[in-house]
Order: structure tokens, then C-alpha cells, then sequence
């Protein structure tokens, strides 16, 4: 399954919530779903500067290609639009992995 993961970006230390983010993908890969992670963009960013909204362009047009999404604990302006475009998509909606993997665990 394709998976978004949305979380916080900007709020408190970036670099810790990148460091979330990766690691909830890298969970959710180990489990044999492919993750795909916006805070990537974060190394981007630094070599070459968008302003917030290109970056969440690039969001909006990743997002109708998964399956489900993922949001991690925090507060985050950008995950709630993402959250609620998953919700128009009519993508499931996960609070947190665990609640993820235990879905998906039953559906198998």
C-alpha cells in the first residue's frame, strides 16, 4: 500500500520532525508498504528555497497517488490540509502507525 505520511514540518525543531517522519516511513516500509515522506523536501529546501506554498503543491500532487494516510502526533497547519484533502480523496486516515498497522494487520 502506498502511504502519505503528513506530521508536523515547522512546528518546534524541523530537523527532530524530520527525523520522525523518516523513521514512521521507515516503519511503515519494514512492514512492506511504501511510504512516501514530503519532509524529504527538507534537503531540497536547503539547497534551493521555496516558499511554503510550492512546497505544498508538491504535496497536494503526490497525495491522490497513495492509498492511505498517515498523521503523526503535532500540530501542523500543512498536515490538517492534508489530512483534510485525504478525507475529499476519500483516502482512509490513520492517527498515528500503530493505528495504521493494526488496521491493516486485520484486513490480512
Amino acid at each position: 500500500m502506498k502511504v502519505y505520511i503528513a506530521g508536523p514540518y515547522t512546528g518546534g525543531d524541523p530537523v527532530l520532525n524530520v527525523r520522525a517522519a523518516i523513521k514512521a516511513g521507515d516503519r511503515v516500509a519494514q512492514e512492506g508498504h511504501t511510504p512516501f515522506v514530503p519532509h524529504l523536501y527538507h534537503f531540497w529546501h536547503l539547497l534551493f528555497p521555496h516558499d511554503y506554498e510550492f512546497w505544498m503543491r508538491l504535496d497536494f500532487d503526490w497525495l491522490p497517488a497513495c492509498e492511505a494516510l498517515i498523521r503523526l502526533p503535532g500540530d501542523s497547519s500543512g498536515a490538517d490540509r492534508e489530512v483534510s484533502m485525504a478525507k475529499e480523496l476519500g483516502l482512509p486516515v490513520y492517527d498515528g502507525i500503530d493505528v495504521f498497522l493494526q488496521h491493516v494487520g486485520e484486513q490480512s
